[in-house]
């Protein structure tokens, strides 16, 4: 199969393992360029082998430490490796903050490790659409081990779960009311719990707290129930029994016959979130115009979308005219 626009070749090069390949191919995909589509529909019959596990959790929580002895462990076990990090947008830039980068720097001279921040570019749930591509990238190019970490939790940021086939919860003693996690839903996302920063004070009530709130739950006959473990990832401790748990819980949905599954979840993800952003950039281009036109009633906000959906999203259509 030949690839359009210039990216013929480089699906292959990928498969080789070739570095400056596989940086074009994420900078194309990242573009939204129909050269990076042409990409990312090359690789999309090679992916579906890389485990992808999701490490979420509230800022300051250690969630990029934790990663980075996620990096060690699987790198001990002669995986390549992969890291997605999902920053906030810069307000200035527009670009991702790199925090995690900078702490993931002793990575930089193994070539069977990768590092890529990304960001959110406003989308609430964390993830822009794009990360999810650059995911598909990197299962095509051979990396069997994914990790993507993203931005801190709340209620409407629970996106991982529609991307990782495994989701590490990381959390941390006194760090607030843990029934706010609780009752903000993010308990539903864990496959993993993962009590961080285990040293300090509170760490056993913690524990004791989500095993309480996990009794309330209803774990059907032969589902999986989340683990609770302790870590001290700024010591390297605890990194290995999360991937551990985590491969466990992939022989699970295996066994289940649920990886499947999961991979057209993906996809579905990723169809709704490149829907979400074209259509957050449409908006954006008579934002004003639009605000204008729902305030004065000469248009509701239902109309607004329809019209984006119906004229394909074309700054030049007539959004506002009356129907």
């Amino acid at each position: 199969m030949g690839y359009p626009l210039g990216v013929d070749g480089l699906v292959e090069r990928l498969q080789r393992g070739d570095e400056r390949a596989l940086a074009r191919a994420i900078s194309l995909v990242e573009s939204g360029s129909p050269s990076g589509e042409a990409l990312v529909q090359g690789v999309r019959t090679l992916t579906g082998r890389a485990r992808i596990i999701g490490v979420t959790g509230s800022p300051g929580s250690g969630k990029s430490t934790l990663t980075d002895g996620l990096i060690a462990a699987a790198r001990a076990q002669g995986r390549r490796v992969a890291v997605v990090a999902v920053d906030p947008t810069s307000p200035f830039s527009g670009g991702a903050i790199l925090g995690d980068r900078i702490r993931m720097t002793r990575w930089h001279d193994d070539p069977d490790v990768f590092i890529r921040s990304m960001a959110t570019r406003g989308h609430l749930g964390g993830l822009a659409a794009a990360s999810l591509q650059v995911l598909a990238v990197l299962d095509g190019a051979g990396f069997d081990t994914l990790l993507v970490e993203t931005v801190g939790v709340g209620q409407s940021e629970v996106d991982i779960v529609g991307v990782a086939d495994t989701t590490v919860l990381v959390l941390t003693p006194n760090a607030g009311d843990a029934v706010q996690t609780f009752k903000a839903g993010i308990m539903e996302i864990a496959d993993i719990f993962c009590v961080n920063k285990f040293d300090l004070p509170g760490g056993d009530r913690l524990k004791r707290e989500i095993r309480a709130a996990m009794q309330l739950g209803a774990f059907p006959e032969g589902s999986w129930k989340p683990p609770v473990l302790e870590a001290i990832a700024s010591r390297g401790e605890g990194a290995e029994a999360v991937l551990e748990q985590a491969e466990a819980h992939r022989a699970h949905l295996r066994a289940q016959g649920l990886l499947e599954a999961l991979r057209r979840r993906r996809v579905r993800f990723e169809l709704l979130a490149i829907l979400g952003e074209t259509l957050r950039r449409a908006l954006a281009d008579r934002e004003d115009e639009a605000v204008d036109a729902v305030l004065a009633g000469e248009i509701t906000p239902r109309q607004v979308v329809r019209r984006l959906l119906e004229e394909g999203a074309s700054p030049a259509d007539p959004l506002l005219e009356s129907e």
